[in-house]
C-alpha cells in the first residue's frame, strides 16, 4: 500500500501561478497528477517516471504546468504557472508501479485525497 499526502493548491487570480507537492509513503515507478473540475471526468495532468527524464502532459497544460520529482524524499512537486479559470479543479496525486496507457485514469493504483485549486477571472 502506498500512501500520498498532497499539500499546495489554493486559490488564485488568472494569470498567477500556485505549486503543489505529493509526498508517497514509498517509491513508485511513476507520480503524476490528474484533476477533476465540477460536471466533468477525470482529466490525466501529468506525470513522471522515477527516471525523471521524460515528463507527460495533458494538452491543456503544456508550456504553463511543470512537474519535477525528489526520489530521495518520494516526493513529486507541480509548478502551475499563467493559470486559467478553466484550471479549476480538485486536484488528485497519483502513482502507479506500472501502466500500460499513462493517460488511463484505471491505470493508476494509489490516489491522493486531492485539494481544491480555484483560478478567479
Amino acid at each position: 500500500q502506498v500512501e500520498l499526502v498532497e499539500s499546495g493548491g489554493g486559490l488564485v487570480q488568472a494569470g498567477g501561478s500556485l505549486g503543489l507537492s505529493c509526498a508517497a509513503s514509498r517509491r513508485t515507478y511513476a507520480m503524476g497528477w490528474f484533476r477533476q473540475a465540477p460536471g466533468k471526468e477525470r482529466e490525466f495532468v501529468t506525470v513522471l517516471t522515477v527516471t525523471g527524464n521524460l515528463p507527460m502532459y495533458g494538452d491543456s497544460v503544456k508550456g504553463r504546468f511543470t512537474i519535477s520529482r525528489d526520489n530521495a524524499k518520494n516526493t513529486v512537486y507541480l509548478q502551475m504557472n499563467s493559470l486559467k479559470p478553466d484550471d479549476t479543479a480538485v486536484y488528485y496525486c497519483v502513482a502507479a508501479y506500472y501502466y500500460r496507457d499513462y493517460h488511463s485514469a484505471g491505470d493508476y493504483q494509489y490516489w491522493g485525497q486531492g485539494t481544491q485549486v480555484t483560478v478567479t477571472s
